[in-house]
C-alpha cells in the first residue's frame, strides 16, 4: 500500500492509503470486446495524449486533433450508426438488463458533469444544471452512494450541482472529496480524501496566467484554472485559428516537461504528468466506501468525454459494472451502453430511482 500526502480542510496534513496499483506506470492492453480488441486509430491516440514538441509538424497535427474532436466532425463518422448502436445499446432501452446484473450488490454511481448532466455550452462558467436534473441527482444519491466526476475545479462543479450528500472528484479525480452531511454512506472523516498533485499548484498557476497573457490575441480562447489542472477552450475560435492557439499553447508548454496534454470536447487539458486519471479516482472511491475487493459492487459510470475513457476502461479490466457514453455520434469507446444527452440521463437515473424504491 501507498501512503499519499492529503490536506483536509483545516489545513492538517495526513496520510491517505492508496493501493499501490492505483500509481502503477504499468501500460495494460484495452479490454477484449465481443469481436476482439476495440481498435486504437492514429486520432485516437492524438486526442489521448499530444506530443508538446515537435515544432511545426506537431502544431499541425495538434490542428487535425482539435477538428476530430468537434461532435459535427464527419470523421467522427467512422462507423455505421446502427452497428455502433448494437455494440452500446441505448441504456433506456436495456434497462432491465442492466438492473438485472446489479441484483443483489451495491450500485455505486459516477457521474461526469459538463455534456452529462448539463448541456454543453459555448461558455464553460454558464454550464448550469437544470432544477429537474438537480432533484433527480438528489434522489439518486439518497438510494445509491454518487459521485461527481469532473475535470473542472471541484469547488467550481460543487457551486453548479449545489449538493452537499455527493463525493465530489474535480480536476479529473484530482481533487477528491467526501459528503459534507447528508450521507449514510460517508465513511472517511476528512472533508478532503485525496490531493495526489498538491505539488505541481505553483506550476499550475504559473502556466494558467502565461497562457492567459500568450492566448488574449486569439478571439474566443478561453483559459480555465481548475486547480490542479488548466482547460484552453477553443469551441468559440474560429477554426482559421485553431494552428494560431495550438502555436500560442505549445509555446508555453516546451518549457513545462512535468505537465502533459491532452483533448475532450473542443478543449486542450493540460494535468500534471501523475498517473491519475477519472479512473483512477474511480477506484480510490471504491476503496473509501470500502469496496475496494468486494465482489458484490456495481459501479455505473456515465460521461461522455474522452477523458472519461479511463473509467470505462478501469470497469472493463474490474468485470465489474457498467460504462455508459453520452453521445448522438459513433465513437471509439470501452462503454457498454449509451443515452444520447443530459435528458436521457435524468430519464435513466430516474428510473434507477423508481426501481430502487420499488425493490425495498
Amino acid at each position: 500500500m501507498t501512503k499519499q500526502k492529503v490536506v483536509v480542510a483545516d489545513g492538517i496534513d495526513m496520510a491517505v492509503v492508496v493501493p499501490p496499483a492505483l500509481f502503477s506506470a504499468e501500460v495494460k492492453k484495452p479490454p477484449l470486446m465481443p469481436n476482439g480488441y476495440i481498435t486504437m486509430n492514429k486520432k485516437k491516440l492524438l486526442l489521448q495524449n499530444l506530443e508538446i514538441n515537435g515544432g511545426t509538424t506537431r502544431v499541425n497535427a495538434w490542428v487535425e486533433s482539435m477538428r476530430a474532436s468537434s461532435p459535427t466532425s464527419n470523421r467522427k463518422r467512422t462507423q455505421d450508426q446502427s452497428t455502433w448502436m448494437d455494440r452500446h445499446p441505448s441504456a433506456l432501452n436495456m434497462f432491465d438488463e442492466i438492473t438485472n446484473a446489479s441484483k443483489g450488490k451495491q450500485i455505486v454511481m459516477f457521474l461526469d458533469y459538463d455534456g452529462t448532466l448539463s448541456p454543453i455550452v459555448d461558455d464553460p462558467d454558464r454550464a448550469y444544471m437544470s432544477d429537474a436534473m438537480r432533484a433527480t441527482v438528489r434522489k439518486l444519491a439518497g438510494c445509491f452512494p454518487t459521485a461527481i466526476v469532473s475535470g473542472r475545479c471541484r469547488d467550481k462543479v460543487y457551486n453548479f450541482v449545489k449538493l452537499a450528500e455527493l463525493y465530489y472528484a474535480g480536476s479529473h479525480g484530482m481533487d477528491i472529496r467526501g459528503p459534507s452531511k447528508g450521507s449514510k454512506y460517508k465513511k472517511s472523516p476528512p472533508s478532503v480524501l485525496c490531493q495526489p498533485a498538491s505539488e505541481y499548484l505553483p506550476m499550475i498557476d504559473e502556466v494558467y496566467g502565461l497562457l492567459m497573457e500568450k492566448t488574449k490575441s486569439t478571439p474566443g480562447a478561453k483559459v480555465e484554472n481548475n486547480k490542479f489542472c488548466l482547460s484552453v477552450h477553443f469551441r468559440c475560435v474560429e477554426e482559421k485559428k485553431w494552428s494560431e492557439l495550438a502555436a500560442q499553447v505549445r509555446s508555453v508548454l516546451k518549457d513545462y516537461p512535468k505537465l502533459r496534454l491532452s483533448q475532450g470536447r473542443k478543449v486542450l487539458e493540460i494535468r500534471p504528468t501523475i498517473k491519475w486519471d477519472k479512473g483512477k479516482a474511480l477506484e480510490f472511491l471504491l476503496e473509501s466506501l470500502g469496496y475496494a475487493n468486494c465482489t458484490d459492487v456495481f459501479p455505473i459510470y456515465i460521461g461522455d468525454d474522452r477523458t472519461d475513457e479511463d473509467a470505462f476502461m478501469v470497469l472493463k479490466e474490474r468485470g465489474q459494472g457498467f460504462g455508459i457514453l453520452v453521445s448522438k455520434i459513433p465513437k471509439d469507446t470501452s462503454a457498454s451502453y449509451s443515452l444520447q444527452e443530459p435528458s436521457e440521463v435524468m430519464d435513466f437515473l430516474q428510473r434507477l430511482v423508481d426501481w430502487k424504491r420499488h425493490s425495498w
